[in-house]
């Protein structure tokens, strides 16, 4: 009878596997550099014209310090933050915002890009690498 139970459990695990979808979970790792380029070249979800820009300014003031710096290559809002230094410091590094405190995120459910020559790199971790 265990014999048998064991088979049906491991046959409607296997049925159930099939309708996972992979997880890939990016991981951050490494440390600041402190160059400043993420501050001078930063995208936000969901803004994708001036006005919209503008709107998000309006319902969270303390995004005044950000502005457009210009278009990537795929036409996407680029933006910058006035309060970075020459030396690539924050010049009010106390009254940061969250997303700042929190940049990078260790964890990511998208794959990201990071600035050439920044300290941290992002690390594909995959199914296979956690059976390793």
């Amino acid at each position: 009878m265990a014999n048998m139970l064991d088979f049906l459990f491991v046959i409607i695990n296997e049925i159930r596997s099939y309708f996972v979808p992979e997880r890939v979970i990016y991981k951050v790792e490494g440390e600041c550099k402190k160059c400043g380029k993420c501050c001078n070249y930063m995208y936000s979800y969901d803004t994708y014209t001036e006005k919209e820009f503008k709107i998000m300014q309006f319902l969270f003031p303390a995004y005044k310090r950000f502005y457009i710096k210009g278009k990537d290559e795929n036409g996407n809002l680029i933006f910058a933050c006035k309060l970075v230094t020459k030396e690539g410091l924050c010049s009010d590094y106390a009254h940061r915002l969250q997303m700042c405190r929190k940049y990078p995120v260790k964890k990511l459910a998208f794959p990201a890009k990071l600035h050439e020559g920044c300290g941290y790199r992002v690390v594909n971790k995959n199914f296979e690498d956690y059976l390793r």
